[in-house]
Parts: C-alpha cells; structure tokens; sequence
C-alpha cells in the first residue's frame, strides 16, 4: 500500500545509501576514497567512505568520532593521543578540533601555510619527525585492502555493498594478526 503522499516507503538499506554512492570525480577519473583510522599495529578502528573528490579534512571529524576502543574497564576510549596525517590535513580549524580533544597533532605543515607564516608572527605547530615515521601504518593498511582485487577495482555498484567488501577484508586483516602465529 503507497505511503501518504502517494510513494513507496523507502527500501530498509536506502536510508544509508549516499545519494552520489560514494562515487566521485577526481584526477584519476570516478573513483572512492576510503578514509581509515587505524591503531598503530595497522589494524582498523574506523572507516568512511566518500566520492573521489571529496577533501580527506571535511571527513576526519566524523571519523575519529566513530573510533571505540574498548579497555578493560570503564567507557570506550574514542580519543587517539596522537593522530598522524599527510599535508592534507593540515588546517588551522582541524588543528583547533584536535587540540580541543587533547589529541596531538603530527601533521607538517603546508607550503603556503610556511610563506605565510613568514610574514604573520607567532608560534608553528610543533612537527614529531620520529611520530610522524609510524604514518607508514596506516598506508601499509590501506595497501594491504587495496590488495583484494574486489575492493581494488570495485566490482559493487552500491556504496553499502562495497562498504561490506571493506568489512569482510577488514575482517581478514583482523584473523590474520589474531592467528599469525598459529599454525
């Protein structure tokens, strides 16, 4: 039976569904960027999918917000103490966002950020060379996802479908470190 206005209600897994599913225009062609939070062993905490042409700064706050770790007591931590990034994002306003959740920053800065800051005295933001040598976790991760011919190439037509894919892969990555050692 039609809905009030006179449409079908909404399929149960089209509420999630991004309107552009995840597809977007960029450099390299249509493609999705898959944004990733992982622990410093390289397994994943958090994952967001967006368009290709989207900024990975405009989606970094929804996904550490999505990072639970669980202790042994007590709440889920959600809170990094450090968060390592490529010149991507580097932003005065993420910097802000990071500093008021007391997650340090190994972020370097911009090149225009540096001739700016030439003629605007003040204090840079402190840079962790050694912190920011551990950034290689997160890329070995994403290589490592990147090496499942599925999820490389994204046969799923769906954002969700795909965002599963991600999942089963993720589920993977976990079984493997959980039993590497086992034979």
């Amino acid at each position: 039976m039609p809905a009030a206005g006179g449409k079908n209600p909404p399929a149960a897994g089209a509420l999630l569904e991004p309107a552009d599913h995840a597809l977007g225009r960029s450099r390299g062609g249509v493609g999705t960027k898959v944004h990733l939070v992982t622990d410093g062993r390289g397994l994943p905490l958090a994952l967001h999918l967006t368009g290709g042409q989207r900024q990975e700064c405009e989606v970094l706050e929804p996904v550490l917000e999505a990072v639970r770790i669980r202790l042994p007591r007590g709440r889920p931590r959600q809170r990094p103490a450090a968060l390592a990034g490529d010149k991507a994002y580097s932003f005065p306003r993420l910097r802000r966002w990071l500093r008021a959740r007391h997650v340090r920053a190994v972020i370097p800065e911009r090149r225009d950020q540096q001739d700016r800051r030439r003629h605007r005295p003040g204090r840079r933001p402190a840079f962790d060379r050694v912190a920011y040598r551990q950034r290689n976790v997160i890329e070995r991760a994403v290589g490592w996802l990147k090496e499942r011919r599925r999820i490389a190439t994204r046969y799923e037509k769906l954002a969700i479908q795909y965002l599963a894919m991600l999942y089963v892969g993720l589920i993977e990555k976990y079984l493997t470190t959980l039993f590497a050692d086992t034979a």
